[in-house]
């Protein structure tokens, strides 16, 4: 961690004069399209890997990209300045152009780190455009640039990925799309709470099963929704795939049932399970698919299980899509952002909690 500060720092020294000295615009394009600037005489040899880490394939069921690639030789370099997501790859000494501008922006002691202690890749955030990323990945030998992608794939993928959950969150979390009301009831009721768009409407209210669930357009080909629960006097051990899908079955069983009570909603498949960082807490994050018991609908899930040490609370945060027509890429991103947006009572300021508790109050 040390060896990336130094290098991060020393880049932005060398980078500042690439930029811009007057106020910087809002980066621009697409989120889900990294701009890639790698000349053809390189990326003939870095293609598959390249490809493989940044275009990897997620299933929503259907087959979807989680970022799109463009790519550019280094005479277009000037059109990508402004972008949102910029990548730049290409070995130190190949002779192209990009690897000549990459060698150009990089001091000795800079070198002397990525030749001799293996460091790859380093970030630079808002150089010409705010709320923009630019990486740089570059080595001694494409083999070398394709064994490091390779083998660091999550960690190269999140950086872009975090980067385009807080753009987001910042479209998302304004105060005009926001059910205050709502969010306060929460908060005072259960000591927690979480952003409600004006769209999302409260479909039940369980104090006996420590469950609440927020549901957007029921019934429709584009419904959204979440729920919370959460168990008392807790321990870290449940934090475990086992315990995720039992008890998620075990609730959906008993309180996401049809109007008709004729099918519930249960785990077709879990994709992946992984240990991640929540709102600073250690988490088991599991994506997977639902399905009605009955199999007459389904969709993909994501969902964060994590322990609340202040509460001795076992947290369950989860989100789920139902849009048989749509890709849904962008709808699983929307609704893990607004799991994001969690919240204890402890983690909120004095402010912001009497905020929520004044309009919870002001609604009765």
């Amino acid at each position: 961690m040390k060896k990336y500060f130094l290098l991060s720092a020393a880049l932005s020294v060398i980078l500042l004069t690439f930029s811009a000295c007057d106020s910087k615009r809002p980066a621009a394009g697409e989120e889900d399209v990294i701009h890639l600037v790698s000349d053809s005489s390189d990326f003939a040899f870095m293609d598959d890997a390249v490809n493989e880490v940044f275009g990897m394939t997620i299933y929503t069921p259907q087959p979807e990209n989680l970022f799109r690639l463009k790519r550019y030789n280094f005479e277009n370099f000037y059109k990508i300045r402004d972008k949102k997501n910029v990548l730049i790859v290409a070995p130190l000494n190949s002779g192209s152009k990009s690897s000549d501008y990459v060698k150009s922006i990089l001091d000795s002691a800079v070198v002397d780190m990525i030749t001799e202690k293996g460091e790859f890749f380093f970030l630079k955030y808002d150089l010409w455009a705010k709320n923009q990323l630019v990486m740089i990945v570059t080595g001694n030998s494409y083999e070398e640039i394709n064994r490091n992608l390779l083998s660091n794939k999550e960690k190269l993928v999140y950086y872009f990925k975090k980067l385009s959950d807080q753009r987001l969150s910042r479209t998302i979390y304004k105060p005009a799309y926001e059910k205050k009301e709502v969010e306060g009831n929460l908060l005072r009721d259960y000591g927690w709470t979480i952003f409600v768009q004006l769209d999302y409407h409260l479909g039940k209210s369980d104090s006996d099963e420590n469950f609440v669930w927020l549901r957007r357009a029921p019934g429709s080909d584009m419904e959204r929704w979440i729920f919370v629960h959460w168990i008392e006097n807790s321990t870290p051990e449940m934090l475990n795939t086992d315990s995720v899908t039992a008890v998620r079955n075990r609730l959906t069983k008993k309180l996401m049932r049809t109007s008709n009570d004729s099918a519930h909603v249960e785990i077709a498949d879990i994709s992946s399970t992984k240990e991640v960082n929540f709102n600073g807490r250690y988490s088991i994050m599991t994506y997977g698919f639902w399905r009605m018991n009955d199999k007459s609908m389904g969709g993909p899930f994501i969902n964060y299980v994590f322990f609340d040490e202040k509460t001795n609370r076992t947290y369950f945060v989860d989100g789920s899509i139902y849009a048989p027509k749509y890709y849904k890429k962008k709808l699983i991103q929307q609704v893990d952002v607004l799991l994001q947006s969690f919240r204890t009572e402890a983690e909120l300021s004095p402010d912001r909690v009497e905020e929520l508790l004044s309009e919870a109050t002001e609604a009765e």
